[in-house]
């Protein structure tokens, strides 16, 4: 996970809409940091644990990884697992912060508007209940990939498009909500958390021996019941994982193709182009030109 934050200016346009982001981000806080930092922050949006905060929009956090603890308002001290998402209101005092003990990762969107205050006067949401359990979502996890992604590129209309995809986003927690799926076997649980950090970690190389250790299993077994769900070894997938995240980058961004070996965990352009060849036929500067079918 890289740390990422941006908050954006909102324009007369941008309310019409009726649907407007003012932040997002991603962050990782180890453990025993202080949170939040509040340099990396506008005056607006800092707080202490002492004071808490209130602020003038909705917000959705989505905690990846750790723990930690919610209190507002509208509830009691809450503990947060990862795969939990909570939602913050407007004018609804505030406060939540990391177990010193195990830090967490964490994503956001913050968002206001006209339609979403229409959604929330519906009681599609709450601040009585601001907790939805969505678990490691992959589809969740895409989605606020893309959200930031597109929010760095700020190609022209992106204001419009990231509404868009938080609206996505509101749509997918709101059905894991309410439609939630039959309890799963714990295994498949484990090869479902495997698969969402393998996703988490597109940037890097893996040490899957090392990533097990977050799962009740060993390495050996791991390694069977992965192939046997999914069809491909941990390597292959996360690899296969990584060369379409390097094709999207190759055909939505100006990265040199250094870049997008780099941002795709690939330390040599040499052994990143002959892999890519190799799955898509086309050395990577071909397949950014368009050749590719």
């Amino acid at each position: 996970m890289k740390n990422y934050q941006k908050y954006l200016t909102v324009s007369e346009f941008e309310k019409n809409w009726g649907f407007y982001v003012n932040t997002v981000g991603s962050a990782k806080v180890e453990p025993n940091k202080n949170y939040p930092n509040n340099r990396e922050h506008p005056i607006d949006h800092s707080f202490t644990w002492d004071k808490g905060r209130i602020l003038d929009g909705y917000y959705l956090v989505f905690i990846t990884k750790g723990e930690g603890l919610l209190e507002s308002a509208k509830t009691k001290a809450h503990n947060i697992k990862e795969g939990t998402c909570f939602f913050l209101f407007p004018g609804v005092w505030h406060r939540y912060k990391p177990h010193p003990k195990y830090g967490w990762e964490e994503y956001w969107v913050g968002f206001n508007g006209t339609y979403p205050d229409e959604l929330m006067k519906k009681r599609i949401f709450t601040p009585e209940n601001p907790f939805i359990d969505v678990g490691l979502n992959e589809d969740l996890l895409q989605l606020f990939h893309t959200l930031i992604k597109t929010v760095a590129a700020a190609e022209i209309g992106y204001r419009q498009i990231v509404s868009g995809l938080t609206l996505q986003i509101l749509g997918l927690v709101n059905a894991i909500s309410k439609y939630k799926t039959p309890e799963i076997g714990n295994q498949s649980k484990l090869i479902s958390k495997a698969k969402f950090l393998l996703q988490e970690s597109i940037e890097n190389p893996v040490n899957l021996e090392e990533m097990v250790k977050d799962l009740p299993m060993g390495y050996s077994r791991f390694r069977k019941l992965f192939k046997e769900t999914t069809g491909l070894s941990p390597n292959q997938y996360h690899l296969n994982l990584r060369l379409d995240k390097a094709k999207d980058l190759l055909t939505s961004t100006n990265l040199t193709i250094n870049e997008v070996a780099y941002q795709t965990g690939f330390d040599s352009i040499f052994y990143f182009s002959r892999l890519f060849k190799k799955k898509n036929g086309l050395p990577p500067k071909e397949y950014r030109l368009g050749k590719h079918p």
